[in-house]
């Protein structure tokens, strides 16, 4: 597969250039079926020149019509390649994509993959066909689906002994399972409804999941030297990556060439949990029992645990700098102190991000792939950072979902109505979240395991740490919603022993909002004011509906008495929470 090379960050500008380009390059990833696509029409979207545009391009040693052409014709290729598309004649997919005349398609195709894609469709109906059902690789949920389609019941697939057994049967109660984190159970970067679950439990069961930091990899020595499961996660030589796809974006790298999944989605997921008997209309109740800190497994630091958090160039700050060098990127390692009669973390040093050769080779000029691991002789540590500062910890898990409806790959990096990265601190011990249920079995995932974050998440991240969390699970079924305070849910609801938590968001549901196009048009049209009227709304339907109050009443209860917060501005989807006291109702009717 063609791949471009970036030119490393010699000047202060390159790194706003990349991210241009990266920008362009979405723009482009969500019009490759307007044949009318050209240079002029991309850069007035973007509010650049033409000429600079090309020039973009140039310095990546490519140019735009060649690019175009190339992701046309991946497209295809995976649409052809995918058992799940089979319906669709090749005129079809070759329209799709902008090419008018099958012919000329047929010849292109053809020409950059050496068969025709009529061949390739048949070679790929023939493999399927001599497949086993289950396969052993992870990252192709299309041969997952039709793994599911022929099972009524929902298989474990690749779930360890303790995964599938339980302390308890049917008749004596819940049963407890466990599972472990390790490159067979862990999706990287994306959501999937095709994805075959790592374990399947019933409503009322408890389970352990051990979750990984998408960051430990920031100081390979304290987070990952010594532990077998993120060493098999991680894993990354000059000839095999672990986890190869890494992200919901091309499976092959494109404009930029960073790897599998091109970092379009980066957190590291535990499942997905299958819940028996879930179905589309249900509700799903997950009850956060408790969140272990992993501790590291070096001999030099066995016993500790430690976090990372990047002041990165997605974060709010990045354009707003003061002093030089502009722009930049720094990372920060912690010490996590748990046991603490008052737990809190301390920063142990920091660097700023230099360009780092990965070990396929490819140069990464900014924090642009997940699990790069950093060369400790790469970076400057800087020490007596944040000197004297106590971090109050406020453990919990930045991604609980469940698997969207729409689209095989969904990127992990922005929230919905589905859950996922929805960064909010109050997702720890004690809380529980209610979602609303869209495929079979649900399908419920754990990650981004946080210690410590404050509303809004301002610079990137939060203190970035792999922890072990214990849930209990329970479905509401769509026939006994009625009087519940998740009845005709439709987002993530939060409940703690003293609030409601309703998350509100730019895009309630972006993937159905924008289309086809959704994964990358909500990146550029989030806003806070959006997301403050959705958070508004929702907190209006559920006074009104839930504890039965007139809208006047609502909207005046709101002004007086519900604190409204940004809880991320980072996530391409940006949030913010609704916060109602229980207290409120104690003497009402």
């Amino acid at each position: 597969m063609h791949r471009l090379a970036v030119p490393s960050a010699e000047g202060p500008g390159s790194a706003t250039q990349a991210a241009i380009l990266h920008r362009i390059c979405q723009t482009i990833e969500r019009r490759l079926d307007d044949t009318a696509l050209s240079p002029l029409r991309v850069a007035q979207a973007e509010g650049i020149s033409e000429r600079y545009l090309q020039k973009l391009f140039e310095g990546v040693g490519d140019n735009f019509t060649h690019y175009i052409r190339e992701r046309r014709l991946q497209r295809a290729w995976a649409d052809l390649s995918n058992p799940a598309e089979t319906h669709r004649s090749i005129s079809e997919i070759a329209y799709t994509y902008g090419f008018a005349d099958a012919a000329h398609f047929s010849r292109s195709f053809r020409h950059r993959f050496g068969l025709p894609p009529r061949e390739l469709r048949q070679r790929q109906a023939e493999r399927g066909a001599t497949r086993p059902a289950a396969s052993s690789q992870r990252g192709w949920p299309q041969e997952a689906l039709a793994l599911l389609k022929g099972h009524d019941k929902l298989a474990v697939k690749g779930a360890s002994p303790c995964a599938r057994s339980s302390t308890a049967t049917a008749s004596t109660g819940p049963a407890h399972h466990h599972l472990a984190a390790d490159a067979e159970r862990v999706h990287w970067g994306y959501f999937s409804r095709s994805l075959p679950p790592q374990a399947e439990i019933a409503s009322g069961d408890t389970i352990t999941i051990e979750t990984l930091s998408q960051h430990a990899s920031d100081d390979p020595e304290r987070m990952i030297a010594g532990d077998g499961g993120a060493e098999s996660v991680f894993g990354w030589t000059a000839v095999k990556k672990n986890v190869d796809r890494r992200g919901a974006g091309p499976i092959d790298a494109s404009v930029f060439g960073r790897g599998a999944g091109e970092g379009f989605g980066v957190h590291i997921c535990t499942g997905p949990v299958a819940v028996k008997d879930a179905q589309p209309g249900d509700v799903l109740e997950v009850r956060i029992l408790d969140i272990v800190p992993r501790e590291s497994r070096h001999p030099q630091h066995k016993g500790r645990v430690f976090g990372s958090s990047v002041a990165a160039w997605w974060g709010y700050h990045y354009d707003e700098f003061l002093g030089g060098p502009k722009p930049r990127e720094v990372v920060t390692i912690y010490e996590i102190f748990a046991a603490d009669s008052e737990p809190h973390a301390c920063a142990l040093y920091s660097y700023r991000f230099e360009p780092q050769t990965d070990p396929f080779g490819v140069v990464h000029p900014t924090y642009d792939y997940p699990g790069i691991p950093i060369a400790p002789h790469t970076v400057k540590r800087r020490h007596a950072v944040l000197d004297g500062i106590r971090i109050p910890l406020r453990p919990h898990f930045g991604v609980i979902a469940v698997a969207p409806r729409e689209a095989d790959f969904v990127d992990s990096i922005p929230p919905s109505y589905f859950g996922g990265n929805l960064d909010n601190w109050r997702l720890g011990k004690g809380a529980t979240i209610y979602l609303p249920v869209s495929v079979p079995g649900a399908l419920l995932s754990v990650g981004d395991p946080h210690a410590a974050q404050g509303d809004g998440e301002l610079s990137g991240t939060a203190i970035e740490c792999s922890m072990t969390g214990t849930f209990q699970v329970i479905l509401h079924k769509k026939g006994n919603l009625s009087g519940q305070p998740f009845a005709d849910l439709s987002y993530p609801l939060i409940e703690t022993e003293t609030d409601w938590v309703l998350t509100g968001f730019s895009h309630p549901n972006y993937l159905a909002e924008f289309g086809a196009q959704g994964q990358s048009e909500v990146y550029a049209n989030s806003s806070l004011d959006l997301a403050m009227k959705d958070a508004f709304r929702k907190m209006r339907r559920f006074l009104m509906q839930v504890k039965g109050l007139s809208e006047d009443e609502a909207i005046a209860l709101m002004s007086a008495a519900v604190d409204f917060g940004v809880t991320q501005v980072v996530d391409g989807n940006w949030g913010v929470h609704a916060i109602l006291k229980k207290s409120l109702f104690r003497d009402a009717s």
